[in-house]
């Protein structure tokens, strides 16, 4: 057994009606005026009265940036800086999907060590840690509350780029599953397959450990149990439970081992065209799983059978393969297959694109199958059409 470690969000409370609580959470990490960064469309939707409505009956000042988009421009991440400088912000809480929570976190690392945040991309470049920071999950999806990473749109450049540092690991991440009830169908599938994605790749990373792998299956077989319940029957609460359960987990399992070339190859997707990463994520994983079934047969077998397919006495390869079916299978249930054709990408870019997953270089040193640039070329191709 090879030496590993595992980290993740300093405390983890997870439960329905455990937003109330965030206060009291504050109060802990003796936190007396949060920089609140709520999600854009949360705000819209009247969000934002609800978190006014809690800090005001627990006498807490409270500061809002309500400005987070999907797939966010770095410069948001400076603008907040700013307005949590200004009014003497001494925590910062993020509410919302993985955007938000990613805006939080380097609001927080940026406001205690000052800086640009273009000043901090790659890895372990934030000097110190940050103000203490609170991430509240309203999608069971990236999984942001418990990971080292702030992902952000570089808009002159085209592409996407990752902030990443064990600074930015919330000390608290609060999983509150009645906040997820509302979320429609479409972002609902996009972000679950987008959490199964992250399971799967970190299952089968050449980074995983035993501790890891056995959290991403985990993860592996209560998004593919809930998924579909959770998008067709919104309201239910069971499958909601799960759904966050799965993503977090899912989460920590990316956190300790990584993802592969999924992520490579849909970043590009995002930065030039600004796709949204569920979305891209779903495009990708079929094909990129079944591109790397001869590295890593067996845990392919072992995804397949949580996933509910038949594996005994068949080969290896074919019980392998079973796996990438499941996964096509619940993504057509979910309503959200789709092509790189039908989005618009133009074939003669693949070759730029794959340059650019070229320079995603972690997710593919954790990949269990060497990828060359022209394979990758012949991965967009077969998500083309």
């Amino acid at each position: 057994m090879k030496t590993f470690s595992f980290t993740g969000a300093q405390k983890i409370v997870f439960g329905n009606g455990s937003f109330a609580g965030l206060a009291e959470r504050l109060a802990e990490l003796k936190v007396s005026r949060p920089l609140v960064v709520l999600d854009g469309n949360l705000s819209g939707a009247g969000f934002g009265g609800k978190v006014a409505d809690l800090m005001e009956k627990s006498k807490i000042d409270f500061v809002l940036y309500d400005q987070s988009v999907p797939e966010p421009p770095i410069e948001l991440a400076d603008e907040g800086t700013k307005l949590a400088l200004k009014k003497q912000c001494n925590g910062v809480v993020g509410i919302g999907g993985g955007s938000a929570m990613d805006l939080a976190k380097a609001i927080a690392v940026l406001t205690a060590n000052r800086g640009k945040a273009e000043d901090y991309l790659g890895l372990n470049r934030v000097p110190g840690p940050g103000l203490p920071k609170i991430m509240v999950p309203t999608t069971a999806g990236t999984g942001s509350e418990v990971t080292f990473t702030a992902v952000f749109i570089r808009k002159k450049l085209k592409k996407k780029e990752g902030m990443n540092s064990p600074y930015l690991y919330p000390e608290l991440a609060l999983l509150d599953p009645e906040l997820t009830l509302t979320l429609p169908p479409h972002a609902t599938a996009t972000t679950g397959i987008d959490a199964l994605c992250h399971a799967i790749e970190s299952y089968t990373s050449i980074s995983a450990s035993p501790m890891s792998e056995m959290i991403s299956l985990e993860a592996v077989g209560l998004i593919s149990d809930n998924l579909r319940t959770a998008v067709h029957d919104g309201t239910n609460i069971e499958a909601r439970e799960a759904m966050l359960l799965g993503s977090l987990y899912a989460g920590l399992g990316l956190a300790n081992a990584g993802v592969t070339a999924v992520h490579s190859l849909s970043y590009p997707l995002g930065g030039k065209y600004g796709i949204s990463h569920g979305l891209a994520n779903t495009i990708m994983l079929p094909r990129v799983m079944a591109f790397n079934l001869p590295g890593a047969r067996e845990k392919f077998v072992d995804i397949a059978e949580i996933m509910g397919e038949i594996v005994d006495e068949l080969p290896t390869r074919e019980a392998a393969y079973l796996a990438v079916e499941a996964v096509e299978s619940l993504i057509e249930d979910c309503g959200v297959t789709t092509t790189l054709e039908e989005l618009e990408i133009p074939e003669a870019d693949f070759p730029e694109l794959a340059k650019a997953a070229m320079t995603v270089a972690r997710p593919l040193a954790n990949n269990p199958c060497g990828m060359t640039l022209e394979e990758m070329v012949g991965i967009y191709q077969e998500c083309y059409s």
